[in-house]
């Protein structure tokens, strides 16, 4: 008379145990894990795939699942033991023990750490049973995630409200002696949390990548001329990305112009440029990565950003000895007057010459450097010479080509005081 009940309930932990892996399995997966699984043309994979470009519909679905089968556990496990030992206080705290016990270490540990490892397993099985989920719970996915977005305007206005409190109760404790890199180093502590990936990354205009059908040759010149310890490795085009060629795995093959450095290839780390570098900072460490690919909505490589570009949102620039002066993005020629290149980034452009960076909120548009914020104002490129002015500032350009502002002469008018 037990063996059905006992058998439902084990059928319900799988379950519960299923559901949770692939919530780590689907939101683990990079880019080329995601071509991979494509390929092999899987309907329901491939359907829970296209909700993951709008990841709140899929966690939502996932979340729904997972807590009506743990309810559902619950529920039964009381009902049947209720019917074998009858109710009671003791009964009751042995229940609910067993139960969390069982639905923590069977539904939760065990299979997200299995899927960590085995993620095209845990996608293949559970694909079939979330879409059919997606498609019955689809309204209450819906209206979970009205709710969740009508929240975050006002989570992100007390962010703001922060700090700004937190920057006005700096400039009042630091007193004259508090140096100006002590200042930016506290500041970029305040702001830390609320920068982007894509404010801080190197464009791939700016990327220094190696085509894989190169020749060993090929490699050994660009990393003597690049100078960079790890270089991403593409397949026709940069938006095919293989993988990271770590320059340390190539030393003792460099004289060797036949070695096979392809195999020496190391799989590549993704990430999409709205992650602030607080929460990528932290992936860094936990995955003993320094560089990572940033990818934009459509999942094209729009970038990349290294270590050494977080910590400088704190410390500041970071110079070693493979940086040149011509190298420099920013000089102060007086006071009011600096010369800093286009593709510098607008968060350190403001950061540069002292002013908040909603100062452009208004007319910097998608652009997230200083050349991309001249291209917004003056509504086409503009050439060699030409003056562009806004709120207190004129921009001079330097040079520029047919496709971007390279230099600039920014002069800063000082405040008219009333």
């Amino acid at each position: 008379m037990l063996v059905v009940p006992f058998v439902v309930l084990i059928g319900l932990t799988f379950l519960s145990g299923l559901v949770s892996g692939s919530e780590v399995a689907f939101f683990s997966l990079n880019q080329s894990e995601t071509n991979n699984i494509k390929k092999k043309k899987n309907k329901s994979v491939n359907y829970v795939l296209g909700l993951l470009k709008t990841p709140e519909r899929l966690l939502a679905t996932i979340l729904i699942l997972n807590n009506l089968i743990n309810v559902a556990i619950i529920t039964l496990s009381a009902y049947f033991t209720w019917q074998v030992f009858g109710r009671s206080a003791f009964v009751f705290f042995i229940l609910t023990v067993s139960t969390t016990l069982i639905i923590v270490f069977f539904g939760e540990i065990i299979p997200k750490v299995y899927a960590e490892r085995n993620k095209t397993t845990f996608i293949q099985k559970s694909s079939q049973l979330i879409k059919f989920s997606y498609i019955v719970f689809r309204p209450l996915v819906v209206f979970l995630i009205s709710i969740s977005k009508s929240l975050k305007p006002q989570g992100k206005t007390l962010l703001e409200s922060s700090k700004e409190e937190l920057n006005k109760a700096m400039s009042l404790t630091l007193d004259k002696e508090t140096s100006e890199k002590e200042k930016n180093i506290l500041e970029g502590i305040i702001n830390f949390g609320s920068i982007t990936t894509k404010e801080i990354m190197r464009s791939r205009v700016d990327m220094v990548s190696v085509d894989s059908k190169s020749s060993m040759r090929e490699i050994s010149e660009l990393i003597n001329n690049s100078g960079y310890s790890r270089i991403p490795v593409f397949k026709e085009t940069v938006d095919n990305i293989e993988g990271v060629l770590y320059v340390k795995d190539l030393i003792p093959h460099l004289n060797n112009p036949s070695f096979e450095w392809k195999n020496k290839i190391r799989q590549a780390y993704f990430v999409p440029e709205t992650k602030n570098i607080d929460v990528l900072f932290k992936d860094f460490q936990e995955k003993r990565v320094h560089l990572a690919l940033v990818i934009d909505e459509y999942g094209g490589v729009s970038g990349l950003v290294t270590l050494e570009d977080v910590i400088e949102e704190i410390l500041g620039d970071i110079r070693d000895e493979f940086d040149g002066e011509e190298d420099f993005m920013f000089k102060k020629i007086d006071s009011n007057t600096f010369l800093i290149e286009g593709k510098t980034s607008l968060n350190d452009f403001c950061k540069q010459i002292g002013v908040e960076k909603k100062y452009f909120n208004k007319v910097k548009g998608e652009s997230e450097s200083l050349g991309g914020l001249l291209l917004e104002i003056n509504s086409k490129v503009p050439n060699k010479g030409d003056k562009i002015k806004f709120g207190n500032f004129i921009f001079t350009i330097l040079s520029a080509d047919n496709k971007r502002v390279k230099r600039v002469r920014v002069y800063k008018k000082n405040k008219k005081k009333s």
